[in-house]
C-alpha cells in the first residue's frame, strides 16, 4: 500500500487542491488519480489567479473570447468550467463507484457576492447548471449571508462545498444550514441526498499569533481547534435527528480539511495531514503536500472522537497566553473573505492584462 493510500486505507478522501490546465494536459492528474489515491480536487480564485499567470496555456483561449466581447469574469468562468470539467470527467468513475459520495471537483462563485446571499444562490444555481455534471461542488463561503445561500442552494439540488470555516461554531452553523435544507426537501416530496462537505480551514489558526505563544503552544491551535470540530462533527452527523433523515435516504455533510499545508518552514511538511487522519472526512491538500506525503508521510493515529478531544491544560495555555478563540476564528473568516477579494480582482486583472496582450500581438 503506498502511503496516500493509507489514508484512504482510514476511510479518508484525498483531494488535490489545485488546478492547471498544465496539470491536466500533461496527464499529470491522471497519474495522482492512478497511483496516489487522489480522487477529487478544490481550487480558488487564488489557485486560478497563479495558474493563468503562470502558464500561456490559456492565452489563445482568452483571446479569442475577449475578441467575441466577454468581460473578465466571463472569461475567467469559461476558463475554469472548461478546466474543471475535464477534471470532473476524469473523477466520475470514482463517483460512480462510491454512488455519488466522493469524486467531486469545486468552483467558486465571485467571492465579491459573500454579503449577497440571494445572488449568490442564483450564481450558483447558474454556475452548477453551466458545469453539467453531477460531481461538481459549487463553493460558498459559510458567512452570515453565505449561509443562506447554502440553504437555498442545497434545497434547489445545487451540491455545495461550503469553504471558509474555522471555528466548530462556525462549522456547525453550516452543518444546520445543510440540514435544514435536507429537511426542507423530503417535507416536498424531493431527493433527499444533495452532496455537499463543510471545509474547514486548519493552518491559518497558527499563523497569526505565532509569534505571542510560548514555543509548547507553537502549531498547536489548528490542530486543537480541528479536533474540538471532528468531535462536533461526529456527534452532529449520529444525532437523532441525522438518523431520522438517514432513514430517508439523506447522507450527512462531509467535513473536509482545508488549508492543510505547512506553512512554517522550520515544521514537518505533512504536520497537519498526520495529525488529522479520520474516517469519514476529506483532506484537501496543496501538490506539494501531497508529493511530500507520499514520499515520506504517515499515519501514527487515527483521530477519535471524544479520545482525541485536545488536553484542557493546553486549551487554557491558549487562554493565558490572551487568545481570544471565538474572537480569532471570526476575524480569520474575515481575512479569508478579504484575501479571496483581493486575488479575485488580481485574477480579473492578470485576464484583462492577458487579453490585450494577446489581441497586441495579433
Amino acid at each position: 500500500m503506498n502511503r496516500t493510500a493509507s489514508l484512504r486505507a482510514v476511510g479518508q478522501s484525498v483531494w488535490l487542491d489545485n488546478i492547471t490546465r498544465d496539470l491536466l494536459d500533461s496527464g499529470k492528474l491522471k497519474h495522482y488519480i492512478d497511483e496516489l489515491s487522489v480522487t477529487g480536487l478544490t481550487s480558488n480564485p487564488s489557485i486560478y489567479d497563479k495558474a493563468i499567470g503562470g502558464s500561456s496555456s490559456y492565452d489563445e483561449q482568452i483571446r479569442r473570447l475577449h475578441a467575441d466581447g466577454a468581460k473578465a469574469e466571463e472569461i475567467f468562468f469559461e476558463l475554469a468550467l472548461d478546466d474543471l470539467r475535464r477534471a470532473a470527467d476524469l473523477f466520475r468513475p470514482v463517483f460512480d463507484r462510491t454512488d455519488g459520495v466522493d469524486g467531486f471537483v469545486s468552483l467558486e462563485v465571485s467571492p465579491l457576492l459573500a454579503d449577497d446571499s440571494a445572488t449568490t444562490a442564483t450564481d450558483a444555481a447558474r454556475l452548477h447548471a453551466l458545469a453539467d455534471r453531477p460531481n461538481f461542488f459549487i463553493k460558498i463561503p459559510g458567512t452570515a449571508a453565505g449561509l443562506k445561500a447554502i440553504e437555498e442552494s442545497v434545497l434547489a439540488g445545487v451540491p455545495v462545498n461550503v469553504t471558509l470555516l474555522f471555528s466548530t461554531e462556525q462549522y456547525l452553523a453550516a452543518a444546520e444550514a445543510y440540514t435544514r435544507a435536507i429537511e426542507r426537501r423530503i417535507e416536498a416530496g424531493l431527493n433527499p441526498y444533495v452532496p455537499s462537505v463543510a471545509s474547514v480551514f486548519v493552518s491559518r489558526w497558527d499563523g497569526p499569533i505565532a509569534g505571542a505563544l510560548p514555543d509548547d503552544l507553537r502549531l498547536k491551535l489548528g490542530i486543537a481547534t480541528a479536533q474540538m470540530t471532528y468531535n462536533a462533527y461526529t456527534e452532529f452527523i449520529h444525532s437523532d435527528r441525522w438518523a431520522r433523515l438517514t432513514n430517508e435516504g439523506a447522507r450527512p455533510q462531509r467535513l473536509l480539511w482545508a488549508s492543510t499545508g505547512t506553512k512554517d518552514k522550520a515544521a514537518s511538511d505533512v504536520l497537519y495531514i498526520e495529525a488529522l487522519a479520520a474516517p469519514l472526512t476529506v483532506n484537501t491538500m496543496p501538490e506539494e503536500t501531497l508529493l511530500a506525503f507520499a514520499d515520506h508521510g504517515n499515519v501514527p493515529s487515527v483521530l477519535q472522537a471524544r479520545a482525541d478531544l485536545p488536553d484542557p491544560a493546553l486549551m487554557a495555555g491558549f487562554t493565558a497566553a490572551g487568545v481570544d478563540l471565538d474572537d480569532l476564528a471570526r476575524r480569520l473568516q474575515e481575512a479569508g473573505v478579504e484575501s479571496f477579494n483581493g486575488a479575485w480582482r488580481s485574477l480579473l486583472s492578470r485576464i484583462e492584462q492577458c487579453a490585450a496582450a494577446a489581441s497586441a500581438a495579433h
